[in-house]
């Protein structure tokens, strides 16, 4: 019973926890032939600090032992059972109250296999194991692949052997590993039409080092994405919709049915709208850049801006937002038509605002899309549409059952006041944006925290009863509800005060502009600790387009992958390919929240030549490096669509942020690194991109 509700409980975890999760165990394979009779395919299991690893050995009744299943074939036998190595460690474990065994650092396990045919075959079949660490466990089931060479090479048993590593694909719905295909180094530039890409199933956005498109049923497909529809709502640009839109259904349902009816039309324009991106992008090769130039043009973000104040400005009462008579008067007999065209152009709005947000996962589909594959893109179009859009239907039926509670009036009229107040504060998110992409250099940081603590500042006086707007009702006493709001939020004012000094706010890092947009700063040691010179170079010749961009706290780079890549020859040292963008909210997140870690500063100065490769940066280039893209066959012309297509035709991923550790020469070491809040899980990462770069 105790192996059964483990088993559930860790498979549980697995599933809610894959977005931030990396699997903790590398594997690698290896087939060591002996002869043409036998041959001996080899496990080897490199564990990540403080996770172990289960034996094959030891009593039932506890945790999930490691267990390898080959699929049979007429090719090969099996001889005797699966060795392992090093002795593993036993103790004894409380919650099972049995003698359990694990494996720390590294782990081999060997079959020994007869050969049924002197051709090349394949070994196939899946690993199941779990690792844990002291607060918790995690399931995986992956699959494993041997390449056996064909049998006529002459080796008598006993002697030199004929070694050919492989990678497993990570097939199974609970694998975290992403196949590892090193390459050529491909520059930004360079790269051929006739190259074959690294591929590398690493997501971000919470599906640290899956390819979720791989290996699942088309059912599970669907089930993740609606999950991961449902996580995309609590992400900074979505965050600010959910006001909007109450706000916007309090004002337009006449009725509870209209309420009901535009909502199941908001929801179901959401679900469309999703499952059309992939569609269209599937069979048009419209680009997998396609929501990064939607998310970053100065176009939309201008249109969103400015319908933000609209709104703002509405519910602070300049003016009322009406529908046209003679569309009103239709409504009347039937069904609300305008409503039907608000629900769509509010659900429009909220999927155009989520792309800055959503990319991680939505990006990685239309990735797919763009490989070929139609149904698939689609299918997960749908469910994180599905996901997505049903709390905000849910939000939208219920102020039409609010608007019927006795009294409402002078209440509701403060409720939109309040989230007229927080859509002003979010509007200028969409103004940096513009700021950012295009350099202009209007919008500072502090300029942007200061008009955020003045709104909020003004907020708290309104809360209080000390300003009074339009619609407002007179204010006979001052309720504990609004007593507790107005004190959040002047605290929230309060904390936002340091920001202009040049304090990170971590806990807000992804809807602020960059450190880098900071032009006042006051700190003693802080985010800038370990900003001294190290004690090694970590940059060669000035960096190109350093002019106008820059990394935070101090850490020297190059924005240009060959010139990166020319300095780690020089200094003989990895290179670490990072792609970020202006408008990453999760690369500012990671940012503010790992690289402030002077210990993660120390290793970006002293081991790594850092290469920062902007997806969505719009400066032109001039002709001469202009670059073809192989994904989709489109001349790339300004540096953030060069570097994204390099991203896609490379590793066959357009997620950010997105880390790889490289040779000098430009072949991948080890595993992607996507995004995470954990500068411990960072600091061992890149500890062991420097070790594995030591020992080629």
């Amino acid at each position: 019973m105790k192996r059964i509700i483990l088993t559930l409980l860790t498979a549980f975890v697995t599933l809610s926890a894959s977005a931030q999760v990396v699997d903790p165990v590398e594997w690698s394979y290896q087939v060591e032939k002996e002869g043409n009779q036998t041959a001996t395919l080899i496990f080897r299991a490199d564990i990540q600090p403080d996770w172990h690893l289960y034996s094959q050995h030891f009593p039932e009744g506890g945790p999930i032992r490691t267990n390898f299943n080959f699929n049979e074939s007429s090719n090969y036998a099996l001889e005797g059972s699966t060795s392992e190595e090093p002795e593993p460690t036993e103790e004894y474990d409380e919650t099972f109250g049995i003698n359990v065994k694990h494996f720390s650092d590294t782990a081999t396990f060997r079959q020994k296999v007869k050969l049924n045919t002197s051709q090349a075959f394949e070994v196939t079949g899946g690993i199941e194991y779990q690792v844990c660490q002291e607060d918790k466990c995690v399931y995986f089931n992956p699959s494993f692949s041997f390449q056996v060479p064909a049998g006529a090479s002459g080796e008598t048993s006993g002697t030199g052997t004929d070694q050919e590593s492989t990678t497993a694909s990570s097939q199974a719905g609970d694998d975290l590993a992403g196949q590892e295909d090193e390459t050529s180094s491909g520059s930004p530039r360079e790269s051929s039409a006739g190259a074959s890409p690294e591929v590398d199933s690493s997501q971000q956005a919470g599906i640290g080092g899956q390819d979720f498109t791989e290996g699942r049923s088309l059912l599970g497909f669907f089930l993740l994405s609606v999950v991961f529809g449902l996580a995309g709502i609590l992400t900074p640009c979505v965050f600010p919709m959910i006001p909007m839109t109450v706000s916007f259904f309090m004002q337009e349902s006449r009725n509870r049915v209209s309420g009901v009816v535009k909502a199941l039309i908001f929801g179901l324009s959401i679900i469309i709208l999703y499952t059309s991106v992939g569609l269209i992008v599937s069979l048009t090769s419209a680009g997998a850049d396609f929501t990064t130039t939607l998310g970053t043009h100065w176009l939309p973000n201008s249109l969103f801006f400015l319908l933000f104040l609209t709104f703002a400005a509405s519910f602070f009462g300049l003016f009322e937002i009406v529908l046209p008579s003679g569309l009103a008067n239709k409504a009347d007999k039937q069904v609300d038509k305008g409503g039907f065209l608000a629900s769509f152009f509010m659900a429009l709005t909220l999927v155009i605002v989520s792309f800055s947000c959503t990319g991680p996962i939505v990006g990685a589909l239309l990735v797919k899309a763009v490989g070929g594959s139609v149904i698939e893109p689609a299918v997960g179009m749908l469910g994180f549409g599905l996901g997505f859009g049903l709390p905000f239907t849910i939000l939208a039926i219920s102020p039409g059952w609010l608007k019927k509670m006795p009294q409402s009036g002078g209440w509701m009229n403060s409720v939109k006041v309040v989230l007229g107040f927080i859509i002003l504060a979010f509007a200028f998110k969409f103004l940096s944006n513009i700021d950012q992409n295009y350099h202009l250099q209007l919008l500072s940081r502090e300029l942007y925290l200061s008009i955020w603590v003045a709104i909020f500042s003004v907020l708290g006086l309104y809360l209080l009863g000390k300003i009074k707007l339009p619609n407002d009702s007179d204010l006979k006493h001052l309720s504990v509800l609004r007593l507790v709001l107005a004190i959040a939020s002047f605290s929230f004012a309060i904390y936002l005060v340091p920001g202009l000094f040049g304090a990170s706010l971590s806990s807000i890092s992804g809807i602020l502009p960059p450190k880098t947009a900071q032009n006042f700063e006051l700190q003693a040691g802080g985010d800038t600790a370990g900003g001294a010179a190290s004690s090694s170079p970590t940059i060669c010749e000035p960096p190109e387009y350093a002019d106008f961009l820059n990394l935070p706290y101090g850490v020297k780079g190059y924005f240009k992958y060959d010139q990166g890549l020319q300095c780690a020859r020089e200094l003989n040292k990895p290179a670490l390919v990072y792609f970020t963008g202006h408008s990453c909210s999760n690369c500012k997140q990671m940012q503010s929240q790992v690289w402030s870690n002077p210990a993660v500063q120390k290793r970006l100065r002293e081991d790594y030549v850092l290469i920062a490769l902007y997806i969505d940066d719009k400066k032109k280039l001039p002709e001469s490096e202009w670059m073809k893209s192989d994904y989709d066959g489109k001349v790339k012309k300004t540096l953030g669509k060069k570097n994204a297509a390099f991203q896609i035709d490379r590793f066959n991923v357009n997620t950010q942020p997105y880390y790889r550790v490289l040779t000098p020469e430009g072949e991948a070491i080890g595993k992607p690194m996507g995004y995470t809040t954990k500068a411990q899980e960072f600091i061992d990462w890149l500890d062991k991109g420097v070790r594995q770069f030591q020992n080629q």
